[in-house]
């Protein structure tokens, strides 16, 4: 090889590896600046997204106070709620560019002059609210005294656009008059804080699937904390688990356990670890921990919150997550269940 083509190849070389750099730069400067960027996955293109979570439990950190403050910061709210009785947010709501759904069968709770309403006999049970197009609170909680200040409820604040805009999403299809239907949702996985998050809404997206499918990656431990429990298939699902010997414990509201239909029964009966909330008030969250995943929302495993209501998900693939609802699965179900 002659000396110059031998310097035309090193520059060649010379010139890729400036470009690779580049390339290199420009990625980690997106993640750095907390811009919405894309990468592709096997399933779909994943938007990746950067921003604050919080993570609440009621009655214990005041989930009225740390609501009112969230509404109170933000200028644009659009709520759907399946119940809401908080004088105070009922007041500060209509401070605010707003928009309300609730369900119809708690229209009468509510003195308020601008608000829509599922009118069909299933429920619009979700329990969520966009703050500024920017700012996501969901989780289990209604926003009435017994659900804020005595029942045992999770309440979840997530700052993401992206989150944010399929929740907006939904939002708007109920506001046009689209309950218990609907599109799927845009962007179902993201990419946030570096870990995955999945988001569904029933009952267009199938939430009981997406429940079952992580439920068949529990490798060594499910923990779940179930308002009402009656789906079979979940059911099934759970006792395969605790016969490959996983550890598969449950805490149950007592309150609806009376249902012949009630997955407790059986899981009673063959010796599985579950047991009653022994609280004065209602066990209300809807959580399955799976390892180092947890899904929460509005969503409980039956068939009405799969096929009929207007319900949502969120499937967290966090350890930190988890183990903050481990925490909380382990107050119930070692100081409560009986």
């Amino acid at each position: 090889m002659t000396f110059d083509r031998f310097m035309k190849k090193l520059l060649l070389i010379f010139l890729v590896l400036i470009v690779i750099a580049f390339l290199i730069r420009g990625n980690v400067n997106s993640l750095i600046s907390g811009k919405v960027v894309k990468e592709v996955n096997e399933d779909n293109i994943i938007p990746q997204d950067f921003g604050d979570i919080n993570i609440y439990f009621c009655p214990q950190d005041g989930c009225e106070d740390v609501l009112l403050s969230e509404i109170r910061k933000s200028e644009n709210v659009d709520c759907a709620f399946f119940d809401l009785d908080l004088a105070n947010l009922i007041d500060l709501i209509q401070k605010k560019d707003y928009r309300l759904i609730l369900d119809n069968s708690n229209l009468d709770n509510v003195r308020i002059n601008f608000v829509r309403s599922d009118k069909r006999r299933s429920y619009m049970h979700n329990k969520f609210c966009i703050l500024d197009n920017s700012k996501v609170i969901t989780g289990s909680m209604n926003p009435t005294k017994n659900d804020a200040n005595r029942n045992n409820n999770n309440l979840i604040i997530i700052e993401s656009k992206t989150l944010a805009g399929n929740y907006l999403d939904e939002f708007n299809e109920m506001w046009g008059g689209i309950y218990g239907k609907g599109s799927k949702v845009i962007n179902p996985k993201i990419l946030f804080n570096g870990f995955l998050v999945e988001n569904y809404f029933c009952p267009e997206d199938k939430c009981e699937e997406h429940v079952l499918n992580l439920l068949k990656e529990g490798r060594r431990m499910i923990y779940f904390m179930t308002y009402s429990f009656t789906s079979d298939e979940i059911g099934e699902e759970l006792l395969k688990n605790y016969y490959y010997g996983i550890d598969v414990k449950g805490v149950f509201d007592k309150r609806q356990v009376g249902s012949k239909y009630s997955e407790y029964h059986r899981f009673k009966d063959i010796g599985m670890d579950v047991r009653l909330d022994n609280s004065t008030a209602i066990m209300h969250h809807k959580v399955f921990i799976v390892d180092d995943v947890v899904i929460f929302g509005s969503y409980n495993p039956t068939k009405s919150g799969n096929e009929n209501n207007d319900e949502n998900i969120l499937v967290m693939h966090d350890k930190e997550t988890a183990e903050k609802f481990v925490n909380e699965f382990n107050r119930i179900f070692n100081e409560e269940g009986v």
